[in-house]
């Protein structure tokens, strides 16, 4: 009876932990998404408690520049915004898909306007400045990509993190872990 008790409490404590932990979904590219910048992204996050899905385009392995690969748990069409705290658009070549994405755009308005974090990283800050929700924001991305943003009316800083309310960009693989970091601690983390 005991054991069985202990099994239990067991039990009950590990659901509620679930049922409270912080949710993230990442968005990648199906292909060429920067390896770093989802998965020391992703093990960050993990490592602070917070449960991570990660979404694509398509279902079946998702590969990455660098040869990482990795299986999507849902479709980005699957997003609902209201199961997450924090929204992260990854990074690398792959992730211009998105950056006239309806989808993708309907999710980071959505998101900001249910005080949910935001955070894209490396080209990814582009599908957020043309969803509308970077003017008059503090930013940083790729510097390649700086005239877009600024073109969308954000802020273009040039610096490896940035945070501006709940919108967290970032400039590349160099500041995966530490664009980890800022948005765990955006989530209390």
């Amino acid at each position: 009876m005991r054991r069985f008790c202990l099994i239990l409490i067991f039990l009950v404590s590990w659901s509620t932990f679930v049922l409270s932990a912080d949710k993230v979904v990442m968005i990648i590219a199906h292909n060429n998404f920067r390896d770093e910048e989802l998965f020391e992204t992703k093990h960050v996050l993990e490592d602070r408690g917070l449960m991570v899905t990660v979404a694509s385009s398509r279902l079946g392995p998702a590969r990455g520049m660098l040869g990482g690969e990795i299986r999507p748990d849902i479709l980005v069409s699957e997003i609902d915004v209201n199961d997450y705290d924090a929204i992260v658009f990854v990074g690398g070549i792959g992730a211009s898909e998105y950056w006239d994405s309806s989808i993708a755009h309907k999710i980071a308005k959505e998101a900001i306007k249910k005080k949910k974090v935001v955070a894209a990283i490396c080209i990814a800050p582009v599908t957020l400045a043309r969803a509308g929700i970077l003017k008059g924001k503090k930013v940083t991305s790729w510097p390649s990509e700086a005239n877009k943003l600024r073109e969308e009316g954000g802020i273009y800083t040039g610096r490896d993190i940035e945070v501006d309310g709940l919108i967290i960009t970032a400039i590349g693989p160099r500041a995966a872990k530490r664009f980890g970091e800022a948005i765990s601690s955006a989530l209390g983390k």
